[in-house]
């Protein structure tokens, strides 16, 4: 699969590096696609991977990440012209200030998100937990939980054979309103892993008896 990942922060990177060493074509997504930064990201990656700016790489992917801080990602997606037909996995979480949900209640970044971007098939996904997990998500030899939701069968299901493909169990929580409980979900993680100092090596596991 050809994947955009607009963000080279620890998600995105830990993602696009994952992604790439099991032979998918990424596209990291940068201003400065030339910087000593993002150049450290492609050698790490490996062969075949390319860093593109947001216009170029929207235009080249169907199946775009977003993974910016909150406060980028209007202006992120604004900047290109037409979603139409992509794949929008939204790894993103609207925190504001003091660790607090900057979009909560009958509202959820996810769902601010697909209308941001129109036309776009969005999907819920990797916000639940850390870049460490992307990594590896295996926990004492059992597979922990990549919570999804999203209103497109088709791009969950591509979501989750990505998810999958990186080691993670995946549970569908439903339609991209759903976001409405996985943002929040994440900012228990956070609370656990930064705000009392756990670490960020925790994750989630959904068990069933």
């Amino acid at each position: 699969m050809r994947i955009a990942l607009i963000g080279t922060g620890n998600v995105g990177q830990a993602l696009g590096v994952r992604w790439a060493q099991l032979g998918h074509e990424v596209i990291f997504v940068t201003r400065d696609p030339g910087s000593e930064k993002v150049q450290k990201i492609l050698a790490e990656a490996g062969a075949g991977v390319r860093a593109m700016r947001v216009g170029e790489a929207a235009a080249a992917a169907p199946i775009i990440v977003l993974a910016t801080p909150w406060n980028a990602v209007q202006s992120v997606i604004g900047s290109v012209p037409d979603w139409s037909g992509k794949i929008v996995i939204d790894a993103t979480n609207p925190i504001a200030p003091g660790f607090q949900l900057a979009v909560s209640g009958d509202n959820s970044g996810a769902e601010q998100v697909a209308r941001w971007a129109a036309g776009a098939q969005v999907v819920k996904a990797f916000n639940t937990t850390g870049a460490e997990n992307m990594r590896d998500p295996i926990y004492n030899g059992e597979a922990t939980t990549m919570f999804i939701c999203g209103d497109s069968a088709e791009a969950k299901a591509i979501t989750s054979q990505l998810a999958e493909a990186l080691g993670f169990m995946v549970a569908d929580v439903g339609p991209l309103t759903a976001a409405r409980y996985l943002e929040p979900l994440a900012m228990v993680w956070i609370r656990l892993a930064i705000v009392q100092g756990r670490g960020r090596d925790i994750a989630f596991r959904l068990v069933q008896r």
